[in-house]
């Protein structure tokens, strides 16, 4: 008896991975996955690695990866070659956005707590002004 890669119906992939059928369609039309067929009533089907490729896929989301950055490296993958070191690069260029994010954000609270410091509650010509605390900046 020949043994055959298991098919999946997307309604079995959708619930044994957490993965709404909308998304998973959505990842195909993007060419994240690739249905192996259809039934003959026009159900998707998919080879049964499709659930570590889901996997992959929301965990490289989880880390702040795009869809197309994802691609790319799944593309890579499917080309027989590991994705490791373009992740490696990705994820450096990730961590400098977010320490310029951070630099920005403490720039930001350093603002608002010398607005909050300095409060007036009463404003000296309120018919000439909405807020004087955000308007004195």
């Amino acid at each position: 008896m020949l043994v055959q890669d298991e098919q999946k119906l997307i309604g079995l992939v959708a619930k044994e991975s957490g993965v709404p059928i909308k998304t998973i369609r959505y990842y195909e039309e993007l060419g994240l996955l690739k249905a192996s067929g259809r039934t003959e009533g026009g159900f998707r089907l998919f080879h049964s690695d499709v659930l570590a490729r889901l996997n992959f896929i929301k965990r490289a989301q989880s880390l702040g990866l795009s869809l197309s950055e994802i691609k790319e490296f799944l593309n890579v993958h499917d080309e027989g070659e590991l994705p490791c070191d373009h992740i490696k690069i990705k994820l450096q260029e990730k961590l400098v956005d977010i320490d310029r994010q951070i630099q920005q954000l403490l720039i930001l609270k350093q603002e608002l707590e010398g607005l909050l410091s300095g409060w007036e509650s009463i404003p000296e010509n309120p018919e000439q002004t909405i807020c004087p605390i955000i308007e004195r900046a």
